[in-house]
């Protein structure tokens, strides 16, 4: 059961990392630090959009237009976090009691 929390656990993290990476290159690309001209550099924001899209549509769904903020990303990794924990707390029982 382990192996199978550490795995959990490994792909929340690796999610995140993406997440992250996703995030800044959106600010790269904003302040024209990047430019997506270059085939490598769009077909990276391409992959990472692609790999974020999914886990993010949901939530930009929900969530308010905040004027070009887009605070999703931020939304998914605490839900991430919080189901992540949730998980370990059932099922290794309660560090509190």
């Amino acid at each position: 059961m382990q192996s199978i929390l550490i795995l959990i656990d490994n792909l929340v993290t690796l999610i995140v990392w993406v997440l992250i990476l996703q995030v800044i290159m959106s600010w790269l690309i904003a302040f024209n630090i990047v430019n997506t001209q270059n085939k490598i550099v769009w077909q990276f924001i391409y992959a990472l959009n692609k790999l974020t899209k999914p886990l993010l549509s949901p939530f930009q769904k929900i969530l308010p237009n905040l004027g070009g903020i887009d605070i999703s990303p931020v939304i998914l990794i605490i839900v991430l976090h919080f189901a992540r924990n949730l998980l370990f707390e059932f099922l290794l029982g309660s560090p509190f009691r």
